[in-house]
């Protein structure tokens, strides 16, 4: 850090993270040059396993709602494997705690594509009622019931979750925290309470052992490991991507707090909003000697993406000098340059994102070496490049500035080439906030009205990018009969996608700009940023 010029450090970063003037190179082979063989006796029973947060479990416009549509299902369909099993999120507003998308289309069919201002206190109220209708359904009616259902579930990612939370985190935990904190009727915090813990509540019920002492996500992915023979795992893939969350808090807060030695501890350390690389390193071993455990034939590690790329964080004005990745400050989307005052505003500084990015490097420098160690050991572990897929889809930050692409651009093959459908779009999705009009989506379609998680179609690029990982291991994928094997290479039906992507193929046409409701939402109500502030 000495060596570096002082415009580019931020005076609070730990002197463990090693602040990079170039981004990280993505690792373009997933095997790392290590050669595996291994001996595949039969099928396993459980054909896919999934270990995550957010992107895994299939987050969308602020809830968990589309399960149905995540990239482990995705893969799933592609696989010929229809015995997939996943939570769901049925209620009258479709998800927890928030969707947003839903909320748009309510006030769309409610008040038209235009609020004017003799119609706002009306939409107050509705959107007050709506809000009182989500609450009531998860803390008080049958949204607060704590489902059992048949097996563990296969997708075992909970949006929020860091690494001490996969290792450690169970329903029972969970349960216990919900009865802890009763939740209250109040008339002004219309937000679901624990929502973060309902949300697991449904994922890891069911994952006990024979004496119902609850499970951990990767405890689960364990108990189904068991579930082979002798010869055969009980697991065919299992993934395993997480780590975001030891970092996004500084995004959602837009606030900088590096863990201390207490990060262990899951009681106090939401305080702390990204990870010292050390402390990274110490939880990921962890991870990685559990993991290790697990009766899998194939693994494959994601790395964290660059969470200062996504949308929610706007870079503002311009560049903070030619060829830079970086914008002087970063804030709320819907704050206009205009309008921004780094005094009154949330905001992140340039500074401050460079040690994030930085920070988050050594984390994936950490995961690949985890993945290159395992296929020394002659176990067949595969790296994918979840890091370097965003950074080759970062619209503002490297697209549309060529200067500032990376010295290692075309050796990784510059931009991430859209899939055909995707580019005969129009307009091409993008990695911008989506916005869209009475004639439709204008730009962005990437990431879906939150700002951080995709749509539809992006975790169809996800899912594409791990069935070719999953072919490189020798996966084999099936038709939906799941007894006529599919030859060739193995493509996500993006037609499919699109049709069932409701952002992309019929978006909601309130006002000129999307961002106008959910800016509105967070100005008038404190809603989308106390909902994704809490249990991030």
């Amino acid at each position: 850090m000495t060596n570096l010029a002082n415009s580019i450090l931020d005076s609070k970063t730990p002197n463990d993270v090693v602040i990079s003037v170039q981004p990280r190179k993505p690792i373009t082979d997933p095997t790392l040059g290590i050669p595996v063989n291994i001996t595949k006796t039969g099928t396993p029973k459980n054909r896919l396993v999934t270990i995550g947060d957010s992107i895994t479990q299939g987050f969308q416009s602020g809830a968990i709602f589309n399960t149905q549509l995540s990239y482990p299902a995705i893969i799933a369909k592609e696989l010929g494997w229809n015995e997939i099993r996943y939570p769901t999120y049925q209620s009258p507003t479709d998800g927890l705690p928030l969707n947003v998308e839903r909320l748009a289309h309510d006030l769309d069919k409610k008040f038209g594509s235009n609020i004017n201002p003799l119609e706002f206190v009306n939409a107050a109220l509705f959107i007050r009622q709506y809000l009182d209708i989500n609450e009531n359904y998860w803390e008080r009616g049958d949204g607060s019931l704590f489902p059992i259902h048949q097996g563990i579930n296969h997708n075992l990612a909970v949006y929020g979750w860091d690494l001490r939370n996969t290792i450690s985190r169970n329903a029972d935990i969970c349960i216990n925290m919900v009865k802890k904190q009763p939740p209250k009727d109040d008339f002004l915090r219309l937000i679901v309470e624990n929502h973060n813990d309902r949300a697991a509540i449904r994922v890891l019920n069911s994952a006990r052992d024979s004496n119902g002492v609850a499970l951990s996500p990767v405890q689960a992915a364990a108990a189904l490991g068991e579930e082979g023979t002798p010869d055969t795992e009980g697991i065919e893939t299992l993934i395993v991507i997480v780590g975001a969350n030891n970092a996004l808090g500084t995004i959602l807060t837009f606030s900088v707090v590096w863990s201390d030695n207490d990060y262990a501890d899951m009681e106090i350390n939401d305080k702390y909003t990204v990870w010292r690389p050390i402390h990274f390193k110490a939880e990921l071993d962890e991870l990685v000697a559990e993991v290790k455990k697990i009766r899998a034939r194939h693994v494959i590690f994601g790395t964290v993406p660059h969470i200062t790329i996504v949308p929610f964080a706007r870079g503002v004005d311009h560049k903070v000098k030619p060829g830079s990745r970086y914008f002087p400050y970063y804030t709320l989307p819907w704050i206009q340059d205009k309008d921004f005052d780094p005094k009154k505003h949330p905001n992140l500084t340039q500074q401050e994102a460079r040690a994030i990015d930085s920070a988050i490097d050594q984390y994936n420098d950490y995961i690949t070496d985890a993945v290159r160690q395992a296929r020394t050991e002659g176990r067949d572990w595969y790296l994918f490049e979840m890091a370097g897929l965003l950074d080759r889809l970062a619209s503002r930050r490297f697209l549309q500035d060529p200067t500032a692409k990376p010295v290692w651009w075309d050796e990784v093959g510059g931009a991430y080439p859209l899939p055909p459908e995707l580019q005969a779009l129009k307009p091409v999705p993008d990695s911008r906030f989506l916005l869209a009009g009475p004639n439709g989506r204008t730009q962005g379609g990437l990431f879906s009205l939150d700002g951080i998680h995709p749509t539809t179609i992006g975790y169809g690029i996800i899912a594409q990018e791990l069935i070719k990982i999953m072919q490189l291991a020798g996966v084999k994928f099936y038709q939906l009969d799941s007894k006529t094997e599919r030859q060739g290479e193995i493509k996500v039906n993006f037609q499919n996608l699109i049709k069932l992507d409701s952002l992309v193929s019929r978006p909601p046409k309130n006002l000129l700009s999307l961002k106008d409701i959910i800016g509105g939402l967070d100005k008038n109500f404190n809603i989308l940023s106390n909902m994704l502030n809490s249990n991030y």
